[in-house]
């Protein structure tokens, strides 16, 4: 099963930026990582005119595009879809999903907070760590922009801990020894 965390925090605090860290160390370590991006408005992948566009245009309620490198799908949702309704989506191939919003949704999350920012959005009893510019008087290990590494050891060191629970990762291996 994956590990979810959620990477929330006010606009332009850094989110993505972190994320694109933690995915990139999170690899090097030989991890898959799914990364979802929770948008508040609605999203255009496909451009006027292109043959996929135009099934959608003809009433299609789904389009997968299929290449020999990549996979696209777009499907209409006939609600705003959950955390859950993703992670179902995305299956058991993972390791780590990291999101990018649904700060309402129950996963772990890690906060990308700026001093100028005022106070945390997440209560920290939700919160696994605050990425910050500023010590906070919270009890969750706190980390800096800087310390891509250290979270990631964060994130690997809760796989592990699910892992040695007898929640197997994604491909059901056990890197470690759980004596």
């Amino acid at each position: 099963m994956s590990l979810v965390v959620s990477i929330v925090g006010r606009s332009n605090s850094g989110k993505t930026t972190l994320l694109e860290k933690l995915i990139a160390e999170l690899k090097r370590r030989g991890y898959t990582v799914a990364a979802v991006k929770h948008s508040g408005s609605d999203f255009q992948l496909d451009h006027p005119g292109k043959d996929s566009w135009r099934l959608a245009q003809a009433g299609s309620d789904a389009v997968l595009l299929a290449s020999p490198t990549r996979l696209a799908f777009v499907q209409k949702a006939s609600r705003p879809p959950s955390l859950q309704d993703v992670i179902d989506f995305l299956g058991n191939g993972y390791d780590f999903i990291l999101v990018e919003g649904f700060k309402g949704s129950s996963v772990p999350k890690i906060e990308v907070h700026r001093r100028d920012a005022g106070q945390l959005m997440t209560s920290p009893d939700k919160l696994l760590a605050v990425v910050t510019d500023e010590r906070l008087d919270v009890a969750v290990p706190q980390f800096s922009k800087s310390d891509g590494m250290a979270l990631a050891d964060l994130l690997e060191k809760s796989l592990r801990e699910r892992s040695c629970a007898g929640i197997a990762p994604a491909d059901g291996r056990s890197p470690w020894s759980c004596d």
